[in-house]
């Protein structure tokens, strides 16, 4: 009975949330899994509808106009949500210290680590592809080579880290 209904009405869904999703702004995919849902709640609470044309129709509309009510709330974070807005002078001052101790501990690394990572810190937001062009490398081997490149880093600072903490 649920297959028949939804081989049904999956060509009428279709049509119902591509003709609905351009006024909402959304896509047409995700209108029509809103409504399957709802269809499969229906069915465990009340059973088929007794008009499922009809209650599919409703309900593409229903599903659209609620998600323009919530996107016409939805605003965009002026900062990153992380960020706790506070960029005095000492943040920044403590922030640049970071990279530059980071950098430095990079360029002491062994063999093509240090341009490996100089590339994933790069401020050009490279792709594995890109990187991987760069440095001459298998597109394969640059997850194991970051992998083995950060352990290194690891080991170098972690006696920087540990001596600089309060003990005991």
């Amino acid at each position: 009975m649920t297959y028949d209904l939804v081989t049904t009405l999956r060509p009428l869904l279709t049509a119902e949330a591509s003709a609905e999703a351009h006024a909402t702004g959304t896509e047409p995919g995700d209108l029509e899994q809103a409504v399957w849902l709802r269809l499969l709640e229906r069915l465990q609470t009340e059973g088929p509808p007794l008009d499922p044309p009809g209650w599919l129709r409703r309900a593409v509309r229903s599903e659209s106009r609620r998600t323009r009510r919530t996107t016409r709330f939805e605003r965009p974070y002026e900062t990153e949500p992380a960020d706790d807005g506070d960029n005095g002078p000492e943040q920044l001052t403590l922030a640049a210290a970071r990279r530059r101790a980071l950098h430095d501990a990079v360029r002491r690394l062994p063999g093509r680590c240090p341009t490996l990572l100089a590339a994933l810190l790069s401020p050009r937001d490279l792709t594995y592809r890109e990187i991987a062009g760069e440095l001459g490398i298998s597109q394969g081997s640059l997850g194991p080579e970051r992998s083995r490149c950060l352990g290194c880093l690891r080991r170098l600072l972690t006696p920087e880290v540990a001596a600089r903490g309060v003990r005991g």
